[in-house]
């Protein structure tokens, strides 16, 4: 049985969920009749905090139309250089929307510096771009924005007149690992952002989906654009039963994925060659040295254990993998280097 550590999108839908998705009710959400799509943005802009919400396929277009609906041709964004919007989506904001970015570098803990952010945003000048969005993530690379700073960071962008948008693709994830109530932590974070996109596809479980949330009019503008994008879709309730279903049951399950993930930190501490840190929520980062890192992955495959990366590997956990599947993984980096 191969444990497939890649990345949390590879879960498949439980047998609950495929029992879900069977006796979801459906429409046309191009004609927005579909009952299970609409209960759905219901649901999760509630959960939030925000007038309304838009499904969408993927995180991907999420994001896109949300800093479309937020910025015009000849306006930037602040980003992160190494958040997804940024680096992962094919420079959509750029190519689609003539948005320009403004990538910052992320600090070790995954923010980035006010004092950066400050000193990014232009001046009412002809000469620059307006900067028009603060576009942060959480988390990033599993690492959890604390509140605090988030609350800093959008209060900036406010006081300076810029918009706020979180790629929250793994919310839940920040939200389960701050302690606590989860949905009360997502709906503290959400309450700092403009707009939010939340991923269902991830560690939720879900096989499809993501969802934007916002006012209404902002949520209004993300419509056109979704539409202009290609991402209508028709009898969309069966996706969105799945992100239902999903947001009723795997919210609170997210912790054992955390744990899971530390337990294979822990499993890889002290081996000569390797260098990591203990992870916050699902995915633990390793370094390779003496550039053995794709001769790791390539003895991991051997041995059904699945993983990304080049001289520093990733591991994500997810629902889809257990105790014994992160024991087989932490022996099989052990016999690499010649340690049981």
């Amino acid at each position: 049985m191969i444990v497939d550590l890649r990345s949390d999108t590879v879960t498949r839908p439980t047998p609950a969920m495929r029992e879900a998705m069977q006796r979801a009710p459906l429409g046309d959400d191009v004609f927005g009749d579909d009952p299970s799509v609409n209960a759905l943005q219901e649901q999760i802009a509630d959960m939030l905090g925000k007038e309304a919400a838009l499904f969408m396929p993927s995180g991907t277009q999420s994001n896109l139309a949300g800093i479309m609906s937020h910025c015009g041709r000849g306006d930037e964004y602040i980003v992160g250089q190494g958040a997804h919007c940024y680096r992962y989506e094919a420079g959509g904001a750029a190519v689609l929307g003539s948005v320009q970015p403004q990538p910052l570098p992320n600090q070790p803990d995954g923010s980035l510096a006010l004092a950066d952010i400050e000193a990014a945003i232009k001046p009412d000048d002809e000469h620059f771009a307006r900067s028009r969005l603060l576009a942060l993530e959480n988390t990033l690379g599993g690492k959890v924005l604390p509140l605090g700073y988030l609350a800093e960071a959008t209060s900036l962008a406010r006081e300076r007149s810029l918009g706020t948008h979180l790629d929250g693709a793994r919310l839940f994830n920040a939200a389960v690992a701050m302690g606590g109530d989860p949905r009360a932590n997502a709906r503290a974070i959400a309450g700092h952002f403009d707009s939010v996109s939340v991923c269902f596809s991830k560690g939720l479980g879900a096989p499809v989906g993501s969802a934007l949330v916002g006012s209404k009019a902002l949520v209004q503008r993300a419509h056109r654009w979704r539409k202009m994008l290609g991402g209508g879709l028709r009898q969309a309730g069966v996706l969105a039963a799945a992100a239902q279903h999903a947001l009723a049951h795997h919210i609170d399950r997210l912790a054992e994925d955390h744990a899971l993930a530390l337990h294979l930190a822990q499993g890889l501490q002290g081996i000569k060659g390797l260098e990591l840190q203990m992870p916050q929520t699902n995915i633990l980062f390793v370094q390779v040295q003496g550039g053995r890192g794709q001769a790791l992955l390539a003895h991991l495959k051997e041995l059904g254990v699945l993983a990304t990366g080049l001289s520093g590997l990733r591991f994500v956990t997810h629902l889809d993998v257990d105790r014994a599947g992160i024991d087989r993984a932490i022996a099989a980096v052990r016999g690499f280097f010649g340690e049981h």
